[in-house]
């Protein structure tokens, strides 16, 4: 019997989304052993005098518990 967790983290990126989630991913993957997903969950971005500065996500990670 295989058992998943889901855990939520947040991830920033000056350049881009797909960057915010491919830095989330990066970092969730050192810690967590057997990530097999993720999905975004929300998205936002900052803004300062009408330029975005930063680009921001929440993902929810799936990782596969070990026995």
């Amino acid at each position: 019997m295989t058992v998943a967790r889901i855990t939520e983290i947040s991830s920033t990126s000056k350049k881009s989304f797909d960057d915010a989630v491919e830095n989330g991913v990066k970092r969730a993957t050192k810690t967590l052993k057997n990530v097999t997903g993720a999905w975004v969950a929300d998205q936002e971005v900052s803004i300062s005098k009408g330029k975005i500065t930063e680009y921001k996500v929440r993902l929810k990670v799936t990782f596969i518990l070990e026995d």
